[in-house]
């Protein structure tokens, strides 16, 4: 195991499954530096190659959940005045359309947990064991958490969008208006 070609072979998928959890470039490009550091440092622990992939998906995400705490506890404490985060749309599958675009702001309302989910298993498409083994929760924990995001998402839509079709017969999402 060539540490450069662990580097070559993860570096995107990486970087694209840290940017799907923090939605900062600054901060994914920190996270994955760091990564790889780790990455570099402990490989020579590492005694089943086929367990690769998600012990280092593993370092990534444990960086990621530190990251989100320190933020979270710097927005919560009065004494700190902290930046805002830089929301940089990534990885839309219907770039520009109001459906996804309605729908990516719904995903933004689930608990971090519930996004992380759905994000691996939708976007990134990791399968339930690669996203067991990343988490480090069995294979149908991560089929229930799915299925739970899934739930939750639908009742969020359900509340917050209204669906029709529009004068070109596409279905689009449109916002409730709420009532005050």
């Amino acid at each position: 195991m060539d540490f450069s070609e662990i580097y070559d072979e993860y570096y995107i998928r990486i970087r694209k499954f840290i940017l799907t959890i923090t939605k900062d470039e600054w901060a994914a490009d920190d996270l994955l530096q760091e990564t790889f550091i780790r990455v570099k440092k402990n490989l020579k622990d590492v005694k089943d190659a086929s367990k690769l992939s998600s012990w280092i998906f593993r370092i990534s995400y444990n960086l990621c959940m530190d990251h989100l705490n320190k933020k979270k506890r710097a927005l919560l404490s009065p004494l700190k005045k902290s930046e805002p985060s830089l929301e940089i749309p990534i990885l839309k599958k219907i770039e520009q359309q109001q459906m996804g675009d309605c729908v990516q702001e719904k995903i933004k309302m689930l608990k971090q947990p519930m996004r992380i989910i759905i994000d691996l298993y939708e976007i990134m498409e990791f399968t339930h064991k690669e996203i067991g083994e990343i988490l480090s929760i069995s294979e149908k924990n991560s089929k229930v958490r799915l299925h739970r995001a899934r739930k939750e998402l639908k009742a969020i839509l359900n509340k917050e969008c209204s669906f029709k079709y529009d004068e070109r017969n596409i279905l689009i999402c449109e916002p409730v208006k709420q009532e005050k």
